[in-house]
C-alpha cells in the first residue's frame, strides 16, 4: 500500500512573539484516528483546588491519566487535561480530542483570543504540532461514559488537593 503524503504548513503567532512556521507532513491515507482522547478539568471554588482527568484509548488498550493542582481555575485544568494526555503520545499520529470545554475546543479550532493562561497555550500548541489532531466537543454531564469517567478522575483529584 503506497501512502501518499502531502505538507501543510501552519504559522502559530503569539501576540508579541514572532511568528514560528511549523510544516507537517500528512499522511494522506490514513483517514481514521489512531488514539482518541477524553479529557476534562474541575475546581473546586475557581481559583482554588483543581484537578484533570484524561481517558486514552491508544491501540487497544485504555489508560486513565489525573492529576492537580492547589490553586489553579477551571480553565487551566481543561487545558492541562489535553497538554498531559498528548505528552504520553509518540508523534506523528492522529489523535481524535474530545471535551466539553468551549474554550479549549474554540480556542484551538475557532482562533478564540488567548487572553490568559500563555503559558499552557504554548505548551499545547508545542505538542498540537507534533501531531495530527481532530477537535470534538462533548455536552458535560449528558451521559457520554468517557467524558464522564474524565470528570470524575479530575474531580477526584481536585477533592484530594483540596484535603492537602
Amino acid at each position: 500500500m503506497n501512502a501518499t503524503a502531502t505538507t501543510e504548513t501552519y504559522t502559530l503567532s503569539l501576540h508579541d512573539a514572532r511568528p514560528i512556521c511549523i510544516t507537517l507532513a500528512v499522511n494522506d491515507s490514513v483517514k481514521e484516528p489512531t488514539v482518541v482522547l477524553y479529557t476534562d478539568g474541575a475546581c473546586l471554588g475557581n481559583p482554588g483546588p483543581g484537578g484533570w482527568g484524561a481517558v486514552v484509548f491508544d491501540e487497544g488498550e485504555k489508560k486513565l491519566l489525573h492529576g492537580g493542582e492547589s490553586n489553579t481555575t477551571n480553565n487551566r485544568m481543561e487545558i492541562t487535561a489535553v497538554i498531559e494526555a498528548l505528552k504520553t503520545l509518540r508523534t506523528g499520529i492522529n489523535v481524535k480530542i474530545y471535551s466539553d470545554s468551549t474554550y479549549v475546543i474554540n480556542t484551538m479550532t475557532k482562533n478564540w483570543k488567548r487572553k490568559k493562561n500563555q503559558d499552557l497555550w504554548i505548551l499545547l500548541d508545542s505538542e498540537a504540532a507534533l501531531r495530527n489532531l481532530e477537535w470534538e466537543w462533548v455536552k458535560g454531564h449528558s451521559g457520554d461514559e468517557f467524558n464522564e469517567e474524565a470528570d470524575r478522575l479530575a474531580y477526584q483529584e481536585a477533592s484530594i488537593v483540596a484535603k492537602e
